[in-house]
């Protein structure tokens, strides 16, 4: 059976990554790709060590500006503790911004686990002043297949408006080479009082160490979404597909491919990301 804990050395992203696709607009929009939800982590002799380095581009309608970005993530894990690190460069609506994120993933018992991460840009409209995300797991069922989460969110943007945002969701791991996820996050915005909620549904095939691909669609309402230094979409509604591919070269090494779509009423925006891994 393809257990959680298989997908420890694959996607272990920080906690705003578990739910990219399906965050308020601005939060959502820090993200490059799409992750299953965090994998369980287990204590082992041999540390976790990994790091990944990726590059994207991002092509906009109606004039808004290409988008490319090189992120460089990493891990450590120890015993009952898995710390994380993200930073990365980026241009968005032509301008140019950087960002830092701190993680880690904690394991309470066989069944329980969590995250906290905390991040922050370098004052570039579309990144986060500063952010901080939390999510507990749980293991259900006789096999500890199913796992269950729930998690909070606080975002506050340079433009001024801020998001907070509660989500749950579910991961089930089959006997076969499968897991289908879904989820749902509500989110509150001000200034304005505005309320919306996004949800999402994911399917992965493969096997660890050889390969795995992911399709997943987002859809529903977000907050804010800043275009410009003083200008911002508000309350409307948007959708995201997107599908990755992880091939290992070898027991360590590895590549990794992802497309995607989205579309809100002021654009449409797809775009690629291709990065390499390896694990120590």
């Amino acid at each position: 059976m393809l257990k959680p804990a298989h997908f420890l050395s694959v996607f272990l992203p920080l906690p705003w990554l578990m739910f990219a696709a399906a965050a308020s607009a601005q939060p959502a929009q820090q993200t490059q790709q799409a992750a299953p939800s965090a994998a369980p982590i287990q204590a082992s002799a041999e540390p976790l060590r990994s790091l990944e380095l990726s590059t994207g581009a991002q092509r906009l309608s109606n004039g808004y500006g290409d988008w490319n970005d090189i992120s460089l993530r990493g891990a450590y894990g120890q015993s009952r503790h898995v710390f994380q690190a993200e930073a990365s460069v980026q241009r968005r609506f032509n301008q140019d911004g950087a960002f830092l994120g701190l993680g880690d993933t904690y394991s309470f018992d066989e069944d329980w686990y969590g995250s906290l991460a905390v991040g922050a840009g370098d004052g570039a409209f579309y990144l986060p002043r500063y952010r901080v995300d939390a999510a507990l797991y749980r293991k259900f069922l006789p096999g500890r297949n199913l796992v269950g989460n729930v998690g909070a969110g606080f975002y506050k943007a340079p433009d001024g408006h801020s998001d907070r945002s509660v989500s749950l969701g579910a991961a089930y791991y089959f006997e076969s080479p499968w897991i289908v996820e879904g989820g749902i996050r509500f989110n509150s915005s001000n200034p304005g009082s505005v309320r919306t909620h996004q949800q999402f549904a994911a399917l992965t095939w493969g096997r660890d160490k050889q390969d795995l691909v992911t399709g997943r669609y987002t859809w529903g309402g977000e907050g804010y979404l800043a275009t410009g230094p003083s200008t911002q979409l508000v309350n409307f509604d948007s959708h995201e597909a997107s599908i990755a591919w992880r091939h290992w070269l070898n027991p360590r090494t590895g590549v990794l491919l992802s497309a995607n779509r989205y579309t809100n009423p002021l654009y449409q925006r797809s775009g690629i990301n291709v990065g390499i891994f390896h694990n120590f």
